[in-house]
């Protein structure tokens, strides 16, 4: 017999896994309407676990960043990604890419998923889902699994809502040189 907290937080894992995936149309995601590639990414200030406390899109203006909204710190498929993201940072730096990680998780929790998962990129904290919500991102009171290449200009270049955790680096690093390449 399953105990009610296995069988909760299996469920709530179960859910988490489901929503992330995107089954409906690209204009239209999970978590709302996506900003249209080819336009300017949506503007954004939060606070981090990392740095000056506070980091904005326009601090990457002449670099490229990778933006990947990401649903709770220390759950398996999140700790996949991000550990993927660390392991690829070297190959992201010497593209002139940078990467940040948003999700609905405070700046306390950001600190504690970095520390122990030893990365060395900032994690920001929409906790009202502003942000989320203008990247079409937001599911109620988690940020989906959505990311966006952001070039040196601020113009969003690529989105992807069809995401798997353990190989979403790559794909994003094989875009990133494919849009590079276009420049």
């Amino acid at each position: 017999m399953l105990s009610r907290r296995y069988f909760f937080s299996t469920f709530v894992a179960i859910c988490l896994v489901v929503l992330s995936f995107n089954f409906a149309a690209p204009a239209a995601a999970l978590g709302g309407k996506l900003p249209q590639v080819n336009q300017p990414a949506p503007e954004f200030t939060l606070p981090t676990n990392s740095g000056g406390g506070q980091v904005s899109l326009s601090d990457y203006r002449g670099k490229w960043l990778v933006v990947y909204f990401y649903p709770k710190d220390f759950t398996s498929g999140c700790t996949i990604e991000a550990r993927r993201f660390q392991q690829d940072l070297p190959k992201y730096l010497a593209k002139n890419a940078r990467i940040i990680g948003i999700s609905a998780d405070d700046v306390n929790s950001h600190a504690e998923f970095c520390d122990s998962e030893g990365l060395k990129f900032p994690l920001l904290a929409d906790t009202d889902g502003k942000v989320s919500k203008a990247y079409g991102s937001w599911m109620n009171f988690i940020s989906a699994r959505h990311s966006f290449i952001i070039d040196p200009k601020g113009i969003l270049r690529a989105t992807f809502v069809k995401i798997n955790p353990a190989i979403h680096s790559q794909e994003v690093l094989a875009k990133l040189g494919e849009l590079q390449a276009q420049r």
